[in-house]
């Protein structure tokens, strides 16, 4: 069944679509994408779109559309969806709905903090609140699951933060808090919760990643939280295998092939083996250790931003090959793009790194003039930032 929901579903996508938070591979990498190395208001900014209210989440890009969240309302219990055509930045449509469950946050971000998923058909948007909407393509509302009223203990001061997975017909949503924590499996069709299992009563903003399946091993959810990364059946929720290390809290995993890039220890690479046996640690490396963004891999090198520093290390080894002092705190995790890394700071600061093996070297800087907490998406030759205000597309002519 899973097979067949998969071949339906990529039915749908576009090879240039950037369907979920960091991308098709959850690598933030478009490594072919043709992007601008700079930007202001005369050149390179295709168009820049208002939003109704606050988010740091990113945009999602499927079949030339733009799909992004935002929260509004004093108490931001005002939940948005909106749909804006990619090429010209035009509202196709939007939708509202009322939170049901905690709203508030910390004052740097808003519910929109978790990042939507989409299979083509439909949109599934999480908020800080717990709330979680299925709309089709033309915004019709499929169907609305209000978490908190389940759980309603699930939610911190800081807010809930941890994007869907969409995995074959399974909507994978990770509730971790001192109050609460859960993942689920939620049927994409109907909104029906089809597992539910415990975690632990620590608050974690970590995403799910899908594992495929291949070399014997079934489709699987990889889960990470403060006290281990473990695999899941997507279908049941059983467990699969489980390293019981201490993990990182906000940045997440990367899986390119089989390898697998965990933020711990710094950042250690595992290798998934067949079956349900427990992946074989390649390496671990203090030193490329992430911050609040999450690690990219590209090719033969993956790449961190901890802080100010960015760094670029060997894939294969953990090598350390070099690292750049950037400026300003960085939440939003960098994309790789035509040989370059585009890196986004809080004060809204781009700084676009040319991809050297011994060496990086910065060779441009673009401000938005506004504060970003969002990570970027790339569909096509086109680069789309969102801050609280506004929603850019850049592009060459």
């Amino acid at each position: 069944m899973l097979i067949s929901a998969l071949v339906a579903l990529l039915g749908f996508m576009d090879g240039t679509d950037w369907p979920q938070f960091r991308g098709p591979g959850n690598n933030s990498a478009a490594v072919d994408a043709d992007l601008p190395i700079r930007w202001n208001d005369r050149e390179n900014i295709a168009w820049r779109a208002d939003l109704p209210g606050r988010g740091v989440s990113s945009p999602i890009i499927v079949g030339g559309r733009v799909f992004i969240t935002a929260t509004s309302g004093f108490h931001h219990d005002r939940l948005h969806v909106v749909c804006l055509d990619a090429a010209t930045g035009r509202q196709r449509w939007e939708r509202q709905f009322w939170a049901t469950g905690r709203t508030s946050t910390h004052g740097s971000i808003s519910g929109a903090a978790p990042t939507p998923a989409s299979d083509g058909a439909r949109v599934y948007a999480l908020y800080s609140s717990n709330d979680l909407v299925c709309l089709d393509m033309e915004g019709n509302l499929v169907w609305y699951r209000g978490l908190t009223h389940d759980y309603p203990k699930a939610g911190n001061d800081v807010g809930m933060a941890a994007s869907p997975a969409l995995i074959g017909d399974v909507v994978v949503v990770q509730v971790e808090s001192q109050g609460d924590a859960f993942a689920a499996g939620i049927d994409s069709a109907t909104g029906e919760t089809r597992w539910r299992i415990e975690r632990p009563l620590q608050a974690s903003w970590c995403s799910p990643i899908a594992l495929p399946g291949g070399g014997g091993r079934k489709p699987a959810v990889l889960l990470q939280s403060a006290s281990s990364v473990s695999a899941h059946d997507v279908q049941t929720g059983q467990p699969v295998w489980q390293v019981a290390t201490p993990c990182a809290t906000v940045a997440s995993s990367v899986l390119v092939g089989d390898r697998l890039y965990v933020p711990l220890k710094g950042l250690t690479a595992l290798r998934l083996r067949d079956g349900a046996a427990a992946p074989e640690t390649l390496w671990d490396a203090n030193r490329l250790g992430p911050g609040a963004a999450s690690p990219a891999v590209a090719g033969k090198r993956v790449f961190t931003v901890a802080g100010s520093i960015a760094k670029c290390g060997d894939a294969e080894t953990g090598k350390v090959l070099w690292q750049l002092r950037l400026k300003g705190q960085h939440w939003a995790t960098p994309v790789i793009a035509g040989g370059h890394m585009y890196c986004i700071n809080e004060p809204g600061e781009a700084r676009v790194i040319k991809i050297g093996d011994e060496q990086g070297e910065v060779v441009a800087e673009n401000p938005f003039g506004e504060p970003i907490h969002a990570s970027p998406a790339v569909s096509g030759n086109a680069l789309y930032v969102r801050s609280d205000k506004h929603l850019w597309k850049i592009s060459k002519p």
